[in-house]
């Protein structure tokens, strides 16, 4: 094989690599971060003690018990208060993760088992807890909380099917693309005249991609906010986006790190030892 034809298809065989690669990392995040719940959990529990996610649970559920009980408007700031300072206990981090695992183990379980209803979620346990929570600090009304097995909707049947066939393509995209892309860029690198040059060329194209994943994140966060309806609380939805795509970011990082420092290397290596021309033709 002519170096000519090594080095052009070893170009584009570190070029489809490093396309791969956001896209790799991408689908392995939302394969084995997202869809874990014990992962997921982990990632939301931190927001408990986010002061906007805590203004907008204050806001929402103090609404509730003000509707619920028939308090009236005069009573909503005392409300909205003992809501906030209850955000700060113990027992409202508790039901937090109790309402995040009920969540995502409902939704995860309908897309994986199937089923064309909607799926639903009993949220009694966690009213259940703030209601004892509420009590025992002798607010009013506490004791008027209904606790019923109401079911709330987190996601429409007619989305369900949509959400199973790209669940599935995640799982397959989350384990075949980072290996597709390690496996384009060995046989890149190894069928190249030049080996230390394509090394280096793959290392600056993992930090390409690590630069785009970090970018396509913080431009996802910016739409997703844009695209929110006017009653939904834009700093707790925009703390929600960071925990959920921290793990994310960090990859971003590590990708454009690892790529300059492995570039870096081989260029200092090369200077250092200058490599002999293939006499191969």
């Amino acid at each position: 094989m002519s170096t000519r034809l090594r080095n052009a298809l070893s170009a584009a065989l570190i070029a489809s690599a490093c396309l791969l690669v956001p896209f790799g990392a991408l689908a392995a995040w939302a394969s084995y971060a997202l869809a874990d719940t014990g992962r997921y959990v982990t990632a939301m529990a931190p927001l408990a003690g986010d002061p906007a996610v805590r203004d907008a649970v204050a806001d929402t559920v103090g609404d509730g018990i003000v509707r619920e009980t028939g308090a009236g408007a005069p009573l909503r700031p005392f409300v909205r208060d003992a809501v906030r300072s209850f955000t700060g206990t113990a027992a409202f981090r508790a039901a937090w993760d109790s309402g995040n695992r009920a969540v995502h183990d409902a939704v995860l379980r309908a897309v994986r088992e199937g089923g064309t209803g909607e799926v639903r979620v009993d949220l009694a346990p966690v009213a259940a807890e703030v209601k004892a929570r509420l009590a025992a600090d002798h607010v009013p009304f506490a004791h008027r909380i209904p606790v019923r097995h109401t079911e709330v909707a987190v996601l429409p049947a007619g989305e369900l099917a949509e959400l199973r066939r790209g669940f599935r393509a995640l799982e397959v995209a989350g384990f075949w693309l980072p290996v597709a892309a390690a496996g384009l860029a060995v046989a890149g690198i190894t069928v190249a005249a030049c080996r230390r040059r394509a090394l280096t060329a793959m290392s600056l194209g993992t930090a390409l991609g690590g630069a785009f994943l970090g970018l396509a994140v913080a431009l996802g966060r910016r739409l997703t906010l844009a695209d929110l309806p006017d009653d939904v609380h834009r700093p707790a939805a925009g703390a929600v986006y960071d925990a959920l795509t921290e793990t994310l970011r960090h990859v971003s990082w590590l990708l454009v790190a690892v790529g300059l420092t492995v570039a870096a290397a081989t260029w200092l290596l090369t200077r250092r030892h200058p490599s002999t021309p293939d006499p191969r033709p």
